[in-house]
């Protein structure tokens, strides 16, 4: 459910029976250069990208590249909110 240009008991109102019944609910307005947004998304999942350090090689142990982190492509693994 997305709303605009409501008085904000009727969005409370209305999130509220979004959220007891497992809606997503959005709502939103802008008053010239100032705005606002609000989402309750209840219980969702989202994916979350973590890079991996990888660890440093056998043969350099000395000088500058020892000392700089080395990233692996990231990984990528599902979070739960």
């Amino acid at each position: 459910v997305c709303l605009t240009c409501c008085s904000r008991e009727s969005m409370v109102r209305i999130n509220q029976i979004c959220h007891k019944n497992g809606i997503k609910f959005f709502t939103g307005d802008v008053f010239g250069y100032h705005g606002y947004m609000f989402a309750d998304l209840g219980d969702h999942e989202f994916v979350e990208e973590k890079p991996k350090v990888a660890k440093a090689s056998a043969g350099v142990e000395d000088g500058p590249e020892a000392k700089r982190a080395r990233l692996e492509p990231a990984e990528t693994t599902m979070v739960k909110k």
